[in-house]
């Protein structure tokens, strides 16, 4: 793996994009929320590309693997952020479904990828060793 395979990677270009738009959005958060919800919210954006990269650059399927399990669960923690950051009048509709499908769209990817790595650690390691 280099970076140029990294940058090319839909995973990891939807999950920076997405932290580049949480880090944009949650500027405008009341300032009361920078140690709640704002921290939390970048920090679960932040840590999905992170994690993809993280696994990339491992070097064997289930490592990989195991950083877009745990990408998925920040994408997962995100999506409630993001509800949340909507029910307290924080982001609009509009923005709130922009990032929500973003967020969803990344689980998907990651899901199906996790999907792949564990049919091909099934079929290269059938005892689970």
């Amino acid at each position: 793996m280099n970076i140029k395979d990294l940058e090319k990677s839909i995973g990891w270009k939807i999950g920076y994009e997405l932290s580049l738009a949480i880090y944009q959005i949650t500027k405008k958060f009341p300032k009361e929320e920078l140690y709640c919800l704002t921290s939390q919210m970048r920090r679960s954006a932040l840590s999905i590309p992170l994690n993809i990269t993280e696994g990339l650059f491992r070097s064997t399927k289930k490592e990989l693997s195991r950083f877009f399990i745990i990408a998925r669960g920040s994408a997962g923690e995100l999506h409630t952020q993001l509800l949340l950051a909507h029910d307290l009048g924080y982001i609009t509709e509009v923005e709130a479904n922009n990032l929500t499908s973003k967020t969803v769209e990344i689980i998907k990817i990651l899901t199906s990828s996790i999907k792949t790595l564990r049919g091909y650690n099934n079929r290269h390691n059938p005892q689970g060793l």
